[in-house]
C-alpha cells in the first residue's frame, strides 16, 4: 500500500440500488477509524439505460500520524490510477474497463455477474445481449484481482437491498484498513449497542453484508465462485429429468445436452406421444447430417440447433399453455417470493386475459375455425373491432384457480385443433429443407437449421415470424436463383435471417432478400393476434 497516495474506489449502481448509501456508509466507516475520505457522484439518466458512478478516495494513514496535514483529493477518477472498482451489473463493469479504469497491475474489481439488459439489447428482435463470457473474459483481463458473484441474487435471498451486499464484498476484500465490525457498525448505526437487537431492515442489510464478505473473502469460495458463475444464467431448480438410455445411445454426446432439454419440455408440454414425434424428426435430421459429414467433424452443429429450435416451435403458446403455466405451484411460490410475502401475508394474485376469435379458432378443427376467423374478419370489414373477450381471472381464488385448471386440462383438444395441424405442418416444411439441404451441403442445411430462431413470441410476433420463415425456405432454399452457387445460397440465407432478427419491420428482410435475387415478402394486410400473457400481483 502507498502512504502516501488515497486508496482509489469507483462504485457503478443502477437507479435505486442505493449506491448513494454504499458511498455513505464508505465515508461514515473511514471518519469514524480517523481516516480523511472524500466521495462525489456522476449521476446517470433514468433506470438501466445508464448507471450513476461514485468516486472515493480514502486516505490510508489516519490524521494522528499525519502531524497536521491534510491529504488533497481528487473530485474525479482517473484512468489507470484506481485501486478499486465495485459494481452491481455486468456490462457496467466491463464498460468502466473499457474506459481504461482498471488496470491489471493494480486495479481490484468486484462485480455482480448479474446482467440487467440496456435498452439497446431489449430493441433486438433476435437475442441482442451482449456475450457475458466476453464481458467475463474483460473483466478478468484487466484486473489484478476479481471477484465474480450475484450480487442480486444473494440480495434477494437476504431480502435486503445490492448496495449492502456491495459494502459486505468491499469489506471481505481488504482493500481498506477498516476491520469488519467498523463496517458492521455503521450498518447497524454507529451509536447502537451491538448487542441490541435491530429492526428487521437493519437485519436482512447485515445478513447480505455477511454473504458477501464471506463470498469474496475465503480464497477457495473465490475460486469456486468464478468458476461456476462463467455461464450466463442461473442454473434452473427444476432441472430436467436424465436423458433415457435409449436416446443417448441413439444420439451423438455432442447433441444430449439440448436432447434432454426438448425432450422433457414435449414430455411436459404434451407427454410421450408428442416426445416420440420430437425424437423421430430430430433422427431424420441426425440422419441426413451423418450422411453428409460421417466423422461428425462440426460436431452434429445441425442436429443440435434444430433440438434447440424445434422444441421451442412444438411447445407454442396458446391458451391450454398459459393456462397451466399460470396455474403451476412454482409460479405461485415465485410471486410470492418476489413481493417477499411472509406466512401470514395474503397475495392476490389476478391475471388479465383477452381471448379473441383466433384463440378459440385454434382449439377448433379447420372447417369449424375457418368460419370462426372469416365471421370476425367480416366484423372488421364493418368497422368493427376484433371480436375479444376481456377476462380478470383471481388465481389466489378457488373459482380462478379452478378456471385455470380447468382450462389447462384441454391438452386433449389442442392435438384436434386448427392451429395444431398448421403449426405441425409448418414444422415439416422447415425440416423437409432441412434434410434436403444437409444433403446437398453441409453449410447449407446448417443455415437453414438456423432459421429456427426466426420463430419466437406470439401472437402477431410468432405470425410474422413463420412468414419470415417460410418466405426464406421458400425462395431462398428451395427455389433455383439466378447464378447462384451452393456457398452463396447459404450465404443469402445467413444474410436474410440476420436481416429479419435486426429489422422488427421487415424492410431489412425484403432489402437482402431481393440482393440474392428472390422476391420480397407479400404484404399482410391484418396478422393474426395471439393470446398475451400480462401477470400482475399484488
Amino acid at each position: 500500500m502507498n502512504h502516501t497516495s488515497p486508496i482509489t474506489l469507483l462504485i457503478c449502481a443502477l437507479g435505486g440500488e442505493g449506491g448513494g448509501v454504499l458511498t455513505e456508509w464508505l465515508v461514515e466507516v473511514a471518519r469514524h477509524a480517523g481516516h480523511a475520505a472524500q466521495s462525489t457522484s456522476i449521476p446517470g439518466v433514468a433506470q438501466r439505460t445508464g448507471a450513476t458512478t461514485y468516486y472515493l478516495e480514502v486516505f490510508p494513514v489516519p490524521f494522528a500520524q499525519l502531524g497536521g496535514r491534510r491529504p488533497v483529493f481528487s473530485l474525479s477518477p482517473v484512468p489507470g490510477t484506481l485501486d478499486g472498482i465495485v459494481s452491481s451489473e455486468l456490462l457496467e463493469t466491463a464498460r468502466q474497463v473499457g474506459n481504461g479504469m482498471a488496470v491489471p497491475q493494480r486495479t481490484l474489481v468486484i462485480t455482480s455477474s448479474a446482467r440487467t439488459l440496456t435498452t439497446a439489447e431489449r430493441m433486438q428482435p433476435g437475442d441482442g445481449r451482449a456475450d457475458a463470457q466476453r464481458l467475463l473474459d474483460t473483466v478478468k483481463c484487466f484486473s489484478r484481482e476479481h471477484h465474480v458473484f450475484d450480487m442480486g441474487a444473494m440480495a434477494r435471498e437476504c431480502g435486503t437491498v445490492v448496495s449492502a451486499v456491495m459494502l459486505g464484498a468491499i469489506a471481505g476484500s481488504g482493500l481498506f484498513p477498516f476491520p469488519r465490525d467498523a463496517y458492521e457498525a455503521v450498518v447497524r448505526g454507529r451509536e447502537s449497542d451491538p448487542r441490541a437487537q435491530v429492526d428487521k431492515t437493519t437485519a436482512a442489510s447485515l445478513r447480505g453484508f455477511a454473504r458477501a464478505f464471506d463470498a469474496v473473502s475465503a480464497p477457495r469460495a473465490q475460486a469456486a465462485l468464478v468458476t461456476s458463475l462463467l455461464a450466463t444464467q442461473e442454473p434452473d431448480a427444476s432441472a430436467p429429468a436424465p436423458l433415457p438410455d435409449d436416446l443417448a445411445q441413439a444420439f451423438p454426446k455432442p447433441v444430449h445436452a439440448m436432447l434432454t432439454l426438448g425432450h422433457a419440455r414435449m414430455l411436459d408440454y404434451q407427454g410421450a406421444d408428442y416426445a416420440a414425434l420430437y425424437v423421430e424428426r430430430l433422427q431424420r435430421v441426425l440422419a441426413a447430417e451423418r450422411a453428409t459429414d460421417p466423422a461428425g467433424a462440426n460436431a452434429f452443429a445441425i442436429t443440435r440447433e434444430v433440438a434447440r429450435w424445434l422444441a421451442l416451435w412444438m411447445a407454442f403458446d396458446d391458451i391450454v399453455r398459459v393456462a397451466e403455466l399460470k396455474s403451476r405451484a412454482s409460479r405461485i411460490r415465485r410471486v410470492h417470493a418476489e413481493v417477499k410475502a411472509g406466512p401470514d401475508d395474503i397475495v392476490k394474485v389476478y391475471d388479465h386475459f383477452k381471448p379473441g376469435a383466433p384463440e378459440l379458432a385454434a382449439l377448433l378443427p379447420s372447417a369449424m375455425a375457418h368460419r370462426v376467423i372469416a365471421w370476425d374478419r367480416g366484423r372488421q370489414a364493418k368497422g368493427k373491432a376484433p371480436w375479444a373477450v376481456p377476462l380478470k381471472v383471481g388465481a389466489h381464488s378457488i373459482l380462478g384457480m379452478a378456471s385455470l385448471r380447468a382450462l389447462a386440462s384441454l391438452r386433449w383438444l389442442r392435438v384436434r385443433g386448427s392451429r395444431f395441424a398448421d403449426e405441425q405442418a409448418l414444422i415439416d416444411r422447415w425440416l423437409a429443407a432441412v434434410v434436403a439441404g444437409t444433403h446437398n451441403n453441409w453449410r447449407l442445411g446448417h443455415e437453414i437449421a438456423l432459421c429456427g430462431r426466426l420463430i419466437k413470441g406470439y401472437g402477431s410476433t410468432n405470425e410474422r415470424g413463420k412468414a419470415n420463415l417460410l418466405h426464406v425456405v421458400n425462395h431462398l432454399a428451395s427455389e433455383p436463383l439466378p447464378r447462384c452457387t451452393t456457398a452463396k445460397r447459404a450465404d443469402a440465407i445467413a444474410a436474410a435471417r440476420t436481416a429479419a432478427l435486426a429489422d422488427d419491420a421487415g424492410i431489412a428482410l425484403d432489402a437482402a432478400l431481393v440482393r440474392h435475387g428472390a422476391p420480397p415478402r407479400p404484404i399482410v394486410a391484418q396478422p393474426i393476434r395471439w393470446m398475451k400473457r400480462t401477470p400482475q400481483a399484488r
